[in-house]
């Protein structure tokens, strides 16, 4: 369930923030799964778009996987994250259209922020967006 925060650990931060250093000219997406609220697991899934520099679109045959393997292990839907190759870590006006997870955070990670990459979360419900603060922990 959404909280006003959201807890991420510094290993799951960083190997999505490497994820989207590797992918300069593509959004990267994919799920994280959680057990007892604390996000444990990142699948990453083939952003399937045909516009895919400035949109997003999981792979559905991967994304029917992840969900089967986050059910096997228990864990429940955390955040699903994409990045912004050119554009701040900021919802679109398509991610907001689109977000169809209310109990699930979004993240999203921006390379466009002068040599700094940037990883923002959010939840999305009713098109009504708001920013969560971001926790790292060991």
């Amino acid at each position: 369930m959404n909280t006003k925060e959201i807890h991420l650990s510094r290993k799951l931060t960083n190997q999505l923030l490497h994820m989207a250093q590797s992918s300069p000219d593509k959004e990267i997406c994919g799920l994280i799964g959680s057990i007892n609220g604390i996000a444990s697991s990142c699948y990453p899934i083939d952003n399937s778009s045909d516009q895919a520099q400035t949109r997003f679109h999981l792979d559905e045959p991967q994304q029917i996987n992840a969900f089967a393997t986050m059910r096997t292990k228990q864990e429940e839907l955390f955040a699903i994250y994409h990045s912004h190759p050119n554009s701040p870590a900021v919802p679109s006006a398509t991610d907001i259209k689109l977000a169809n997870y209310p109990d699930s955070n979004y993240l999203i990670i921006s390379l466009s922020t002068k040599g700094v990459l940037e990883i923002r979360g959010f939840t999305i419900i009713n098109e009504i967006v708001e920013e969560m603060t971001l926790i790292l922990s060991s």
